[in-house]
This record gives structure tokens, C-alpha cells and sequence, in this order.
């Protein structure tokens, strides 16, 4: 299988998995907090295109990390940068229900672990090529 077809694999799932932990297990969490802070939600058609794009970037940088990192190195790298600098953005405008970290943690790392599964056995492997001596 070649590289973009496991990147747009993995950017599948990990939309998948966004969609189903916020709009599925926590969306009451997001509205509950937005509506306390006078917001609405925003959970209109771009912000899920969005959050789509947000996907494929992530699955792209997973699949970067995972060429330089072991297997576990990517997943604990991947979700750092992908979710712990996320919270703390998010945290620090005073939009995150930290309520929600209660599930978002460990499905979090779920998503990811099954992200880099998915990219380490399907990514093509690169070609050494032989090198010549001058």
C-alpha cells in the first residue's frame, strides 16, 4: 500500500475518532461550558471540515515522526503534539471543560496508538539504495 493511502487511512480513523468522542461521548461537556461562557458551540459544517483538515495534518506528522521514532516514541511524541499542546491552548483561552479531559486522555491516546498502528504496518518502507564508493 502506498504512503498517501496509509496517510489518508490513518486521517480516516483519527476523524472518525474525533467525531465520535466530541460529538458522540462529550458534546454535552462542550455545550454545557460554551453556554456558561455566553458561546455557542460551534459545531457547524466548517468547523467539521476543519477539523478534517486538522486530521490529515496530524496523520501527515504522525507518519513523519514514525520514520524517525520507535513505535512507542511516535505514539507518546504524536499525542503531545497533537493533543497536550492543543489543551493547553484551549485551556488558556478559557474554552476547555477540563471535565472532559476525564475521557479525552485516555481516548486520546487511544486514537493515537491506533493512528501510528495503522501507519507502521502500512507504510511503505524506504528503499536503501546502495551507495558507491568514490
Amino acid at each position: 500500500m502506498n504512503n498517501i493511502k496509509t496517510i489518508l487511512l490513518s486521517t480516516i480513523w483519527i476523524s472518525i475518532s474525533e467525531f465520535f468522542r466530541n460529538e458522540i461521548l462529550a458534546k454535552s461537556y462542550w455545550v454545557d461550558h460554551y453556554n456558561k461562557l455566553g458561546l455557542v458551540f460551534p459545531s457547524e459544517p466548517i468547523n467539521g471540515a476543519v477539523w478534517g483538515i486538522w486530521s490529515l495534518c496530524f496523520a501527515i506528522g504522525i507518519f513523519i515522526i514514525s520514520k524517525k521514532f520507535t513505535f512507542i516514541q511516535t505514539i507518546l511524541l504524536s499525542w503531545f503534539i497533537g493533543f497536550v499542546l492543543m489543551w493547553l491552548v484551549v485551556g488558556n483561552m478559557g474554552v476547555l471543560p477540563f471535565s472532559i479531559l476525564f475521557i479525552a486522555v485516555p481516548l486520546s491516546l487511544l486514537e493515537v496508538f491506533i493512528a501510528v498502528f495503522i501507519i507502521d504496518k502500512l507504510k511503505t518502507k524506504e528503499k536503501k539504495w546502495p551507495t558507491t564508493k568514490n
